[in-house]
């Protein structure tokens, strides 16, 4: 009797298991082409990217040079370590800051001066870093990074701000807000090219330009716009140069369109995440005394915090690749000054026939990226609401 359970356990789990190894199969049967698709069109590209970096490749592969093309940016390893360790004093003062101002017992005081410290001291030894490779190493990459990081400072919080906004304002009850929200939304579905040369047109640096046209009614006189490389803060009257002195006036031509293009799409999702808040919410806030901002603040904005966090994260990633507007609407006038880095590593890799440079580039332009991105969402990620 006894011998007869056992067989029929055994049986059991040997039916359990040829159960679930099939269930598995199933699901990597399903899965594969998905994963095909991601690694012919994903991994595979990122690797081979590193594998032509390590070469010397121009038109035809060369010989192997390891890390060269990559030291040719940095200037010296010891430069990418003392900016590395910068960073890393920096992120390390940051938490141990934060946490000591979260935390209410006795030494958190301390903690919270300990954190400033060290905070102080990795944005001393980063940008330490940061000038020694600006000396040593490649100028126009690295000032490719600066241009991208003013683009991507310009747009994406104007996009979100705006693009709050509007959706709050269309989000009532007014008259046509169906075509303001597809006038909103072309922008965003018009193509970047064409796009790109009426902006072109708009902001021409003759008199008879709309743009100058426009700036004329307030007694300013006519601009360059996007042949102007000079940063708008010298135009202002400002006497500052290098890293303070801001974006050129030709970059913020660019800033302007990326502006009106992506606006009308964060309004749209912005919409999407304002009808799934209960109105039931409101309603017990209105019966409270609380007022059109004390809702708007308390309720709405964090409510619709993902929404907010997915925008700024797809906003972010995006600056950093944006290729097509900038470069129909870039000119040589405005010199270095409206190069991102996505423009820097196409003008390598098709004009100048650097493959394993641009390569090099495109590999750093991916760290950075994919560290940002990490970045905003240990940061942000912590103070998004899901309800």
């Amino acid at each position: 009797m006894e011998s007869n359970r056992e067989l029929i356990t055994t049986k059991h789990r040997g039916a359990f298991k040829q159960q679930a190894l099939r269930d598995q199969v199933t699901g990597i049967l399903f899965t594969l082409p998905a994963l095909l698709i991601i690694f012919v069109f994903g991994i595979f590209p990122i690797g081979y990217s590193i594998y032509m970096s390590l070469f010397n490749w121009q038109v035809t592969k060369g010989p192997y040079v390891g890390g060269q093309n990559y030291l040719l940016i940095f200037g010296s390893w010891s430069n990418l370590l003392v900016l590395l360790a910068g960073l890393g004093l920096f992120v390390l003062g940051f938490f141990v800051w934060r946490k000591a101002f979260q935390s209410l017992n006795n030494g958190s005081r301390l903690a919270h001066i300990a954190g400033a410290l060290v905070l102080i001291l990795g944005g001393v030894i980063f940008v330490t870093g940061w000038g020694l490779m600006y000396e040593t190493g490649n100028k126009d990459f690295l000032n490719s990074l600066i241009v991208t990081l003013y683009y991507a400072l310009g747009t994406v919080p104007a996009e979100i701000i705006l693009g709050l906004v509007l959706a709050y304002i269309l989000y009532q009850d007014i008259v046509g807000k169906e075509a303001f929200r597809m006038i909103y939304f072309l922008p965003y579905i018009t193509p970047s090219i064409s796009t790109a040369v009426v902006f072109q047109i708009i902001f021409s640096s003759r008199e008879t330009s709309l743009a100058n046209q426009l700036i004329g009614f307030f007694g300013i006189d006519p601009l360059r716009w996007r042949f102007e490389p000079k940063p708008v803060l010298n135009l202002l009257g400002f006497d500052v140069s290098g890293l303070a002195g801001g974006p050129s006036l030709a970059l913020l031509t660019i800033i302007f369109f990326g502006i009106w293009s992506f606006v009308g799409y964060n309004t749209v999702i912005f919409l999407s995440g304002l009808g799934n808040i209960p109105k039931e919410i409101y309603e017990a806030a209105e019966m409270d005394g609380g007022s059109k901002w004390d809702r708007f603040w308390h309720i709405t904005i964090p409510m619709i915090s993902p929404v907010t966090f997915y925008l700024t994260l797809i906003g972010f990633i995006g600056t950093f690749k944006a290729f097509n507007h900038i470069y129909v609407m870039r000119t040589p006038s405005a010199q270095n000054t409206v190069v991102t880095t996505s423009l820097l590593v196409f003008d390598r890799f098709y004009k100048a026939n650097q493959y394993s440079v641009a390569t090099a580039q495109a590999i750093v332009l991916f760290v950075i990226i994919l560290g940002l991105t990490l970045a905003q969402n240990k940061l942000m990620g912590e103070r998004v609401f899901y309800g």
